[in-house]
């Protein structure tokens, strides 16, 4: 009989003792949290750039052609009720949430108001400019998602070289690399969900049902996709790797590591998504809302800086074990 241990392997890294290193990093260093909160309050008092006179005459043109196959009172009802709030959405959509995270995810600045997109503020109304052309939507679209990019790439590596104590390494280089992984997860978002939603439209016009139920099933099966790429920026800014091997390194850890970086990625999606909720309870006209920018700024980052310090520390762990199973490997085997 032949046998191979590995002795003296130190525990992997746990999941709380990396949050409350991320929560420590920013509660020293409270500067962190500058970049999330000018953005909040630029989107909350600044001007809104409205797409609402573009798309409000192609919206009104096409719900009135469905609400022509409309027989019944009740699809009536909630059909004008959907109407409603679609519109609501559309006239309170700001372009310049283009530069939050929810945008540009993975690599962005985190936003409280992209979310919520208000309409009001304590200084009264906000400030409206309408665009009306098409070509000045997609230009001042496609600046927007730029400029977030490249404020992304300088918020994650201000972050990540605070909460890790290192040297940031060449600012420019990460930020081209984090603009490139940016247009492989559109490019790779594309190519899976234009053909998810033509399945969910066939399935829903077959039976609603059945598109629910398929609805759920990808929901579940998201979260087996959602972990393993979770990461994917941390190798740029942690090792100074390219978008590529970034994208590896993330795979590879989580093919590892998949209960633990699981539980992470869990407890950052309850406690980032869950105190939005507590963030958003002061109304939009209210001084008030400051706090929740505050406190949304400095949760959000500390979270960004706990995934830095459980990336870097998990793939040391990982790396401990490599070596251990090679020189088992090359050390010749005992009989017992």
């Amino acid at each position: 009989m032949y046998t191979q241990k590995l002795e003296d392997l130190p525990p992997p890294p746990g999941v709380m003792n990396s949050l409350k290193a991320g929560f420590e990093a920013v509660s020293t260093h409270v500067s962190l949290i500058l970049l999330p909160v000018v953005l909040d309050v630029f989107l909350w008092l600044g001007p809104r750039l409205s797409v609402y006179s573009l798309l409000n005459p192609f919206l009104k043109m096409l719900f009135e052609e469905a609400r022509l196959n409309l027989t019944s009172a009740a699809d009536i009802r909630r059909f004008t009720e959907f109407q409603s709030i679609f519109g609501e959405i559309v006239e309170r959509f700001n372009l310049l949430s283009l530069l939050a995270r929810l945008q540009t995810f993975p690599v962005g600045v985190s936003s409280l108001l992209a979310q919520t997109m208000p309409v009001e503020t304590p200084l009264g109304p906000q400030q409206v400019l309408q665009i009306s052309s098409l070509p000045a939507v997609l230009g001042l679209a496609f600046l927007l998602v730029l400029a977030g990019w490249v404020l992304g790439g300088l918020y994650f590596g201000w972050v990540s070289g605070t909460a890790l104590g290192g040297a940031r390494g060449n600012v420019v280089q990460a930020i081209l690399q984090s603009i490139l992984l940016s247009i492989i997860w559109f490019v790779g978002l594309l190519m899976l969900f234009v053909p998810l939603i033509l399945l969910m439209t066939v399935l829903t016009m077959l039976s609603p049902a059945l598109a629910s139920a398929a609805f759920f099933i990808l929901m579940i099966l998201s979260f087996w996709l959602v972990v393993p790429l979770f990461f994917t920026p941390h190798g740029i800014f942690v090792r100074k790797q390219n978008a590529f091997y970034s994208i590896f390194t993330s795979l590879r850890m989580a093919r590892f590591a998949l209960p633990t970086s699981g539980l992470f990625v869990v407890c950052w999606f309850l406690l980032s998504v869950g105190l939005n909720y507590l963030w958003s309870v002061p109304p939009e006209n209210s001084w008030m809302t400051l706090i929740g920018i505050g406190g949304h700024a400095f949760i959000t980052t500390a979270l960004l800086a706990a995934s830095f310090v459980y990336y870097r520390d998990m793939n040391a762990w990982l790396q401990i074990v490599f070596e251990r199973l090679q020189q088992k490997q090359r050390i010749p085997t005992q009989r017992v």
